[in-house]
């Protein structure tokens, strides 16, 4: 008896999801990440396309294309969202700081002092401004959905010398981004910032065409970076690798609330899912690191402190050269100190 039960249960549901696979959804997401299957940004797009196709019963599908099928970077990607080529991308700070230069505000140093700061300022009203500012910007065409986090937190890597101080940075050729503000920080510091492709960096390291990177340890572990000679890590935490999730405005507009709804929750899962994966990829990264013969450092809270310190004429540059610049740092810093006293007003709590 119990064996027939169990087998027609079986087929009804065979039956069931043959039926929503050839039913056609109302909706499809088109969602892109110019990565691949072992980064945050696809462990954040399996959870919410599998989030929203569920929730919204199959009438909402999302297709996943990871890597450059559909764009190659960031000005690229961003284009095709505002003219709904492209739905969803994700993008770093670095990656849209060409349309919307005041999303360099995220790679200012040592704002946000951990995860739990971080992930607190990330989910409440200092992305709903960010959100609102490029809805402004782009003619109501980019809405930015979630901020996530793409690798956890970027500190100072190198192949000549553990650093423990801003001297210790002097001289020192360290790769960035072509966005300004990262530039500005690896000057401030003493140390000459050289823009280098991504895919270039393994070879620049070899060759040493420069000598340092500003990276999370996933990253630099995924991309075997010990082994063109990058040894020592400092790990000062100077900013929060976030990820910026955008969608075609109109495409979300175009759904009724209970979709809209459905996508909105999509997201919070997502984001939910990149908070989390650094913090465990990143124990085996370190162990590797480690046991392949690299120098993690840990620099003091004075160490810490010299290294902000020589950082602040980056606020200033920030502040005098980034068009709306003073409006989101102030709303960056306001979200902090919220988060700072809500989060240690639970810690008290939780410690009595």
């Amino acid at each position: 008896m119990l064996k027939s039960t169990l087998k027609t249960l079986t087929v009804a549901a065979m039956l069931a999801s043959s039926t929503l696979g050839a039913m056609a959804a109302d909706y499809t997401l088109r969602a892109t990440a110019n990565s691949n299957e072992n980064d945050e940004d696809y462990d954040g797009l399996v959870v919410f396309k599998n989030y929203v196709e569920a929730a919204s019963n199959g009438a909402i599908e999302v297709e996943l294309f990871i890597g450059t099928q559909l764009c190659s970077n960031g000005a690229e990607c961003l284009q095709g969202v505002a003219e709904g080529t492209i739905d969803i991308y994700i993008s770093t700070s670095g990656g849209a700081s060409g349309i919307f230069p005041y999303v360099q505000v995220l790679d200012l140093p040592y704002l946000m002092a951990d995860d739990r700061i971080a992930e607190h300022v990330l989910s409440g009203d200092f992305t709903r401004k960010m959100r609102e500012m490029a809805l402004e910007d782009s003619d109501n065409s980019i809405r930015l959905m979630t901020i996530g986090n793409t690798g956890g937190w970027r500190n100072f890597a190198n192949t000549k010398h553990r650093i423990a101080s801003p001297s210790d940075m002097e001289g020192l050729k360290i790769r960035t981004v072509v966005a300004d503000l990262p530039q500005e920080l690896v000057k401030a510091l003493g140390a000459s910032p050289t823009p280098i492709p991504w895919p270039e960096l393994f070879t620049s390291f070899q060759t040493g065409v420069v000598e340092g990177s500003k990276n999370g340890i996933t990253d630099i572990m995924n991309m075997k970076f010990p082994d063109a000679g990058l040894k020592y890590v400092t790990l000062d935490g100077h900013a929060y690798m976030g990820a910026l999730w955008w969608m075609n405005n109109q495409k979300f507009l175009d759904m009724p609330e209970d979709q809209r709804r459905v996508v909105v929750d999509g997201f919070y899962a997502l984001q939910q899912a990149t908070f989390a994966s650094p913090k465990r990829k990143s124990i085996a990264a370190y162990e590797e690191f480690v046991a392949d013969g690299g120098d993690l450092y840990v620099p003091t809270p004075e160490e810490k402190a010299a290294f902000k310190e020589a950082a602040t004429p980056v606020f200033d540059w920030f502040k005098g050269n980034v068009n709306r610049g003073d409006e989101i740092l102030s709303a960056l810093e306001t979200s902090v100190a919220a988060a700072e006293e809500d989060i240690n007003a639970a810690r008290d709590a939780d410690m009595k």
